[in-house]
């Protein structure tokens, strides 16, 4: 058995403080760290839990938009944040079941960046900028591919602010048994334009239509994309789908989505 070492700062500079240590580890939520450690697949000498730091948790408007707290698990955003961005508190509201919902953190899905996941649908969609304690991301340079992103080692997220578009919708269709997206498309209209982007479905992760977001900054309807096609080349095959159906269902998500933001 793997013995670590567990310490939970109550500030934002005593977790770097923490984490500049060798073989120390994040803690957020734990939905997918700690399933990880008990495969062995990951074993940390020091487990930092960022949960109890106050000025990573809660959901508020300020400058940019909506700021919500890295360390805020996703019932707090399906509740607090459905009078602000109606969108992003249903997208939080659909994840995993009630156990997940109250433990996993928003931080977590981001900073982990599962390809199913829901959460970097939203934040690339939303043009969200990702926060750290030493800079500030954003969303178009921080996803990198599959589990990858723009975190150095031992960074961790604080917050993440989302632009709050006119309208938006995220529609999911779900893998049954995980309730994980098999394919997901958020999308978002905002002044200057429209932002579509899609996870579950690419082996490169999170990514943006972008041609279906110029045809539907002109014409912010479903017609609007009925010509366009989706390359099947770089999608996820697999047991639950091949890489043409989930072409397809980006299409046909991209669809409901706007219909249901319209």
């Amino acid at each position: 058995m793997h013995n670590f070492d567990f310490v939970k700062p109550s500030s934002i500079a005593d977790a770097v403080a923490a984490l500049s240590s060798e073989g120390a580890q994040a803690l957020s939520g734990g939905q997918t760290l700690l399933p990880t450690m008990k495969q062995r697949l990951a074993a940390p000498d020091v487990l930092v839990s960022l949960t109890g730091i106050a000025e990573m948790q809660g959901v508020c408007t300020g400058e940019g938009g909506l700021h919500i707290g890295a360390a805020t698990p996703h019932a707090v955003v399906a509740r607090d944040a459905a009078a602000h961005y109606p969108a992003l508190a249903a997208l939080a509201g659909g994840i995993g079941d009630p156990a997940v919902r109250n433990r996993g953190t928003i931080g977590g899905s981001v900073a982990n960046n599962d390809p199913a996941a829901c959460y970097p649908a939203a934040v690339l969609a939303s043009g969200a900028t990702v926060v750290t304690p030493h800079r500030r991301i954003a969303a178009d340079d921080y996803f990198q591919g599959m589990f990858s992103t723009a975190l150095d080692e031992g960074e961790f997220i604080t917050q993440v602010i989302f632009p709050i578009p006119h309208k938006a919708a995220y529609v999911k269709f779900n893998q049954p048994a995980s309730r994980f997206a098999l394919t997901a498309v958020f999308v978002a209209q905002f002044s200057d334009g429209v932002r579509v982007a899609v996870t579950g479905a690419s082996n490169n992760g999170v990514f943006r239509w972008t041609e279906a977001e110029a045809a539907l900054s002109s014409d912010f309807s479903a017609k609007a994309i009925s010509d366009l096609t989706v390359a099947a080349d770089d999608m996820i095959s697999d047991l639950h789908g091949s890489a043409a159906y989930r072409a397809h269902l980006v299409k046909v998500l991209t669809g409901r989505a706007v219909t249901a933001a319209r």
